[in-house]
C-alpha cells in the first residue's frame, strides 16, 4: 500500500488490475470490502469539494483532469486534501495511459522502465504515459533527475504529489518544468458536507446508520481539514454501532470508536475564547503545566495552529518582553514552522514555544511604554521635528536651518550625547520603565545614566562608566562633518 493507504501497487511486470482508459497501472478498483474513504473518491471533477481556487474553468486542474492539455503538474497540500483523489480522475481519462507509483517503494529502476515502455508507445502512436508519482519528496535528487528529460520531451505527462514544500524537497530543474497546484486544507464545511455524503451515499453507508449533530461535529472536529481522517473515523464509529445493533452514531460512540474523547470547544462561540483566555494566563502566571495542557487542548479540538503561532508572538513582547529578548525570535521561529513543517509535527514547535514563554522572566514595560506613548499621540501633545533632527539632504534644507546643530553620538568615546530628541512639549517624559526581571536588569541600570547624558543632567558619580571621563559631554561635532 502507499503511505496514505489509498491504492495498491503493482509489480514492474504485473498486469493492470483497474479500468480507466488503454491502460491503468498502480491503482486498484474499489469494491465493497475497499476503505470507505476509497469508496467515497469522487467519480467526476465536480464532485470534488474543496479547491475552488482551483477549479475555475481552463484552469490548470480541469485541464489535467480533462486531458486537454500535456502539462506536468505537482500538487502540493496536506494529508486528505485530494492529491491521490485527483490523480484517480486523471487515471479514468480514455485517451491516457496511466502509470502510479510511490517514491517510498520505487527505485530509478522503476521509473525507466515507465520511461522506456511511454517511449516505445509513442514510437509507434500509442496513447500518451501520465506517471503518478506519489510521495515525491521522498525521492533522492538522482531519482528526480532521472525524470527530467521524459519530462521536458513530454515523452510522460508527470503528476506528482507532495506534502512538504516543494521549492526545499524538488529539485529546481524539475520544478520549473512543472505547474505547481497547492492544495488548500479542507474547510469544516466541505469535510461536514463529505461525511454527510459518505452517510447516505450508496458507495458509503447508504443510509443503514444516522450521525447525530455531536457525533458528525466531533468527527468534523477530528479531522482537522483531512477528509480521510474522519471518513475513516465515520466507518469505524459505524461498525461499532452495527455491532451493537444500533442504528445511529451518537457522540459516545464516536469517542469510544476513534479512542478520543471529544473536546467541548467551539471555535466560534465562549468556550474557545475561554480557552485561549486561561492558556495566555497560564503562561503570564508562569505555570507551564497548565499552558501545555490548554495548548493540547485547542490542538486536539482542530484549532488552527496558525492562530496558536500569533498568539504566542504577541505574548512574547507584551508579557515577556526585555525581560528575555530572545523570547520574540523563539515565538516567530515556532509561528514560521507552522508554516513550513505543519500539523501534525509542528505541535513539538509550539510545545516548545510555550514552554520558554511559560518559564522566562516577565515584563509589561514594552506594553506600557507604547500604550503612553500613543495615548500622548492622541492627546494631540508632541508638535514639530526639532530643527537639529529635520532631514538636511535636499536642496534648500539648510538655508532653513534643516540640520543645524545635529550632534552625531557615534563621535562622541561614549557613543551617547547630550540632545533633543522628542518635541519640546515631551522632554524628559518616560515612557519606558523598565524592570528588574532578567535580562531587563541591565538595561534598568544602564537607562537612567543614558537619559541624564541625553538630556544634559549632571551624572551621578555611580553612573559613571568605568575607564570613561564626561569631559567630552556636549563637545563639539568632528569638523567637516555632515550626519543626518
Amino acid at each position: 500500500m502507499d503511505s496514505e493507504a489509498l491504492f495498491s501497487l503493482t509489480g514492474p511486470g504485473e498486469a493492470p488490475r483497474a479500468p480507466g482508459g488503454p491502460g491503468v497501472d498502480g491503482f486498484t478498483a474499489p469494491d465493497e470490502r475497499s476503505p470507505l474513504p476509497v469508496r467515497m473518491r469522487p467519480a467526476a471533477l465536480d464532485e470534488l469539494v474543496g479547491q475552488e481556487h482551483l477549479l475555475a474553468p481552463g484552469a490548470p486542474l480541469r485541464q489535467l483532469v480533462s486531458g486537454s492539455s500535456p502539462m506536468s503538474v505537482i500538487l502540493w497540500g496536506p494529508p486528505g486534501c485530494g492529491k491521490t483523489t485527483i490523480a484517480h480522475l486523471v487515471a479514468a481519462a480514455t485517451d491516457r495511459r496511466f502509470v502510479a507509483m510511490s517514491a517510498l517503494t520505487a527505485g530509478v529502476k522503476d521509473v525507466r522502465a515507465v520511461i522506456e515502455t511511454a517511449r516505445r508507445q509513442r514510437r509507434v502512436g500509442g496513447p500518451p504515459t501520465v506517471l503518478f508519482i506519489d510521495e515525491v519528496h521522498r525521492f533522492s535528487k538522482t531519482q528526480q533527475d532521472s525524470l527530467l528529460a521524459a519530462v521536458e520531451d513530454r515523452t510522460v505527462t508527470l503528476l506528482a504529489a507532495t506534502t512538504e514544500n516543494p521549492y526545499f524537497s524538488v529539485i529546481s530543474p524539475l520544478l520549473s518544468r512543472c505547474v505547481l497546484l497547492t492544495l488548500q486544507p479542507l474547510t469544516e464545511d466541505a469535510v461536514r458536507a463529505l461525511v454527510r455524503r459518505a452517510v447516505t451515499d450508496n458507495r458509503g453507508l447508504g443510509g443503514a446508520v444516522t450521525l447525530t449533530s455531536e457525533a458528525e461535529e466531533h468527527l468534523v472536529r477530528l479531522a482537522g481539514g483531512d477528509v480521510r481522517k474522519a471518513l475513516t473515523a465515520l466507518e469505524a464509529a459505524a461498525e461499532s454501532a452495527r455491532a451493537r445493533g444500533a442504528d445511529e452514531i451518537d457522540l459516545a460512540v464516536a469517542e469510544q470508536a476513534v479512542d478520543i474523547a471529544a473536546v467541548r470547544y467551539d471555535r466560534d462561540g465562549d468556550a474557545h475564547y475561554d480557552v485561549v483566555s486561561a492558556f495566555i494566563k497560564s503562561m503570564r502566571g508562569s505555570d507551564v503545566d497548565a499552558a501545555l495542557h490548554w495548548l493540547a487542548r485547542m490542538l486536539v479540538a482542530g484549532e488552527d495552529a496558525r492562530f496558536i503561532a500569533r498568539r504566542l508572538v504577541i505574548f512574547a513582547s507584551e508579557d515577556v518582553g526585555m525581560a528575555d529578548p530572545s523570547a520574540l525570535s523563539v515565538a516567530t521561529a515556532a509561528a514560521h514552522a507552522v508554516e513550513y513543517v505543519g500539523l501534525p509535527e509542528a505541535q513539538l514547535n509550539l510545545a516548545q514555544a510555550v514552554i520558554h514563554l511559560a518559564t522566562a522572566p516577565k515584563s509589561n514595560s514594552a506594553t506600557a511604554a507604547i500604550g503612553a506613548a500613543i495615548a500622548d499621540v492622541r492627546a494631540g501633545r508632541g508638535g514639530g521635528v526639532p530643527r537639529a533632527l529635520r532631514d538636511a539632504h535636499y536642496a534648500g534644507a539648510k538655508g532653513l536651518g534643516h540640520g543645524t546643530g545635529y550632534r552625531y553620538p557615534h563621535d562622541d568615546q561614549r557613543g551617547v550625547v547630550t540632545q533633543q530628541y522628542p518635541p519640546d512639549d515631551l522632554v524628559a517624559v518616560d515612557y519606558y520603565r523598565p524592570t528588574e526581571h532578567g535580562a531587563e536588569r541591565a538595561v534598568a541600570t544602564r537607562l537612567p545614566l543614558l537619559r541624564r547624558i541625553v538630556r544634559g543632567e549632571a551624572p551621578r558619580p555611580a553612573d559613571e562608566p568605568s575607564g570613561q571621563s564626561t569631559a567630552t559631554q556636549g563637545g563639539p561635532v568632528a569638523a567637516g562633518k555632515d550626519h543626518q
